[in-house]
């Protein structure tokens, strides 16, 4: 299963590359974005909720990345970001909403898990019971993130918030 993900995402990554489909869907994106004045941390925000929400129907971080990458990255660029932001907003979409989709690859397992205890849990069981935690880590995730880049903090060593 991995080799097929991995197969199609290197095939779409190349096809980006090779055409530069992603660049100028960026440019043009970034330009869009700029005209109606969507910048900022409005933009962060919406950038979250998108991949929080591709989240649920891609299974697959890596997979994901290699689509939402090439696009994303250049638009934030060119708005200001550096990629290590990009890249930090999208892990925080990622990570939290990892538990409440079925596609997960341990979805199941935990099930399996959760069915010792409760021989009814099912899909709908664990969402449920999950969903206020992907919740309550979405919101203060993003409030750090908000005030990482209000106080311009760097993300790691030789990584900034900005892109010169």
């Amino acid at each position: 299963m991995f080799i097929v993900l991995a197969f199609t995402a290197g095939q779409f990554v190349a096809y980006f590359n090779e055409t530069n489909m992603g660049l100028v869907i960026g440019v043009y994106a970034a330009n869009f974005l700029e005209s109606i004045q969507f910048t900022g941390l409005p933009l962060l925000l919406a950038f979250i909720v998108v991949s929080g929400f591709i989240n649920l129907f891609i299974g697959s971080a890596s997979a994901k990345w290699a689509m939402m990458a090439p696009i994303f990255v250049p638009i934030m660029m060119q708005l200001g970001y550096s990629p290590e932001l990009t890249q930090m907003a999208y892990r925080i979409a990622d990570s939290t909403t990892n538990i409440i989709t079925p596609l997960m690859t341990y979805f199941a397992i935990i099930i399996a898990f959760a069915q010792r205890y409760d021989r009814r849990a099912g899909v709908g069981t664990l969402v449920a019971m999950m969903l206020p935690y992907t919740l309550v880590f979405t919101v203060v995730w993003t409030l750090q993130l908000i005030a990482w880049v209000l106080l311009e903090l760097p993300l790691g060593p030789g990584s900034s918030i900005f892109y010169p």
